[in-house]
């Protein structure tokens, strides 16, 4: 359910490695069913600099609004600009065309503090018992 080639946060984010320096960040399946429909994404600007863990972005449901943190430090050099027009994107496809920004990533080593699929798998299980 969740890709092996991902890492993900407590946080409930994911972060796909290409090119082995651009960070592809998203929601996880876990965190779109907690939200329900998403109707509002706010994205960063491009060029911001994020810290780990530091406030990208806010998702907006018909539930419920939630920060997104940013699983790595980095600059934002890419947002879907498709979320403004299709937030549903993240509920139909988190862990693909719902991703929300692409960062350049400052310190590859922070992805030892993320969790594997298999690691995220059993975190949300303790979750949901």
């Amino acid at each position: 359910m969740y890709p092996n080639d991902y890492y993900y946060s407590q946080d409930h984010e994911w972060v796909k490695v290409e090119d082995g320096q651009i960070g592809v960040v998203g929601i996880t399946d876990f965190a779109q069913k907690q939200l329900g429909d998403v109707v509002y994404v706010e994205l960063p600007e491009v060029g911001t600099k994020l810290e780990f863990h530091q406030t990208l972005g806010v998702v907006e449901s018909v539930k419920a609004v939630s920060d997104i943190y940013s699983p790595i430090s980095g600059e934002v050099i890419e947002v879907n600009q498709s979320l403004n027009e299709n937030p549903e994107l993240i509920n139909e496809d988190p862990h693909g065309k719902g991703w929300i920004v692409k960062i350049k990533i400052k310190d590859e080593s922070e992805l030892q503090k993320l969790m594997s699929a298999t690691e995220y798998e059993k975190y949300i299980e303790g979750i949901e018992e």
